[in-house]
């Protein structure tokens, strides 16, 4: 118990949890539909202004509302434009007019929501919502009809605020105007097409890049950190990590490339002046291939190679641990060669 936060601990929680902590709401992050994954507490404090203290307010607002209520706190007008370039209108509503009236009716009308074909439309104090097909737990989601493939749920949230009644059979027509407007919202704010993949949306091959057709890379001294975009992908396919090194009399030990971190990823390395080639799956098995010998004083060419599998996707395959062209050490990995 006494590190979980730190940084032994990989930052995720249980689904238990994570549903205990969205009590009363139903479902979890990820799910745009129900408040389980988009309803949050918001404390506002501007002791010069607001004079009360510790009230609630229950107008229903969105997050897109917070830059307005700054922006008219700070008596700044909304951008036209910016460096020259034209911005987009601000979309959503100032909170400020609920500072001093607790009772004021909401300004905030009407709200749609969407994550992975998971949706909602709030009007005026009731909520439609979709029934999700996939629990945000299971990675691949089902192959749904993103627009016929949901049933539907209605919630009149002034009287239940946890969106526990489930409204659809006794008020059917009420549902099919919120559905009517989700698609009228969708339409307006280029929520269309609906699409209730994750895995395949979240991997980087699919995004534009200006690095795809490359096969060879170089990186320079004082590099830090690149994002994932603008790496090679080393995902089931052989490929070679070189660095070439100058040591000095006294060694020297240090990271010469790693990709992902504590908990997945792999690594190329000085140890106590060894060459080591390192992959960690998932935490679940460790590869270590290294070679016996410190490196002698003076420059060298350190390099691994991993040839894959192949048959596949997450194959494993042979990694050879090389100093100066010759072969120190080699060793089956079975990874998956996922990015970390």
């Amino acid at each position: 118990m006494d590190e979980l936060g730190g940084s032994m601990t990989f930052n995720h929680y249980p689904i238990g949890w994570a549903h205990a902590r969205d009590t009363p709401f139903q479902w979890t992050k990820q799910v745009a539909s129900h408040f389980g994954g988009t309803r949050n507490a918001l404390a506002i404090s501007w002791p010069k202004r607001i004079k009360a203290s510790g009230e609630l307010r229950t107008q229903f607002h969105h997050v897109i509302d917070i830059m307005p209520t700054i922006l008219e706190a700070a008596a700044v007008p909304q951008p036209v434009s910016v460096y020259g370039i034209h911005q987009a209108p601000v979309e959503g509503v100032s909170m400020i007019y609920t500072f001093d009236d607790a009772d004021a009716p909401s300004k905030r009308t009407t709200q749609y929501f969407e994550m992975f074909a998971n949706r909602a439309i709030y009007n005026e104090g009731w909520v439609a919502t979709t029934t999700p097909n996939t629990p945000p737990w299971v990675s691949v989601a089902e192959a749904d009809d993103p627009i016929e493939g949901y049933e539907w749920e209605l919630y009149n949230i002034t009287e239940d605020f946890s969106q526990s009644q489930n409204l659809v059979e006794s008020n059917p027509e009420k549902l099919k105007k919120l559905q009517r407007l989700f698609y009228i919202e969708a339409v307006k704010y280029n929520v269309l097409p609906l699409d209730s993949t994750k895995v395949e949306r979240l991997d980087v091959r699919n995004r534009p890049s200006n690095i795809r057709s490359l096969k060879e890379f170089t990186y320079y001294d004082g590099m830090i950190r690149i994002p994932e975009g603008g790496a090679p992908d080393l995902k089931n396919k052989s490929f070679g990590i070189s660095a070439v090194v100058e040591i000095p009399e006294d060694g020297a030990e240090g990271v010469l490339m790693t990709r992902g971190g504590r908990f997945a990823g792999l690594g190329l390395y000085l140890l106590e002046g060894r060459p080591v080639f390192y992959y960690n799956l998932c935490g679940v098995e460790h590869y270590t291939v290294a070679c016996s010998d410190k490196l002698p004083p003076g420059k060298h060419v350190v390099a691994v190679d991993f040839n894959y599998d192949g048959g596949g996707v997450g194959k494993g395959g042979q990694a050879t641990l090389t100093v100066d062209g010759k072969e120190v050490a080699s060793k089956p990995t079975h990874c998956n060669n996922r990015l970390m």
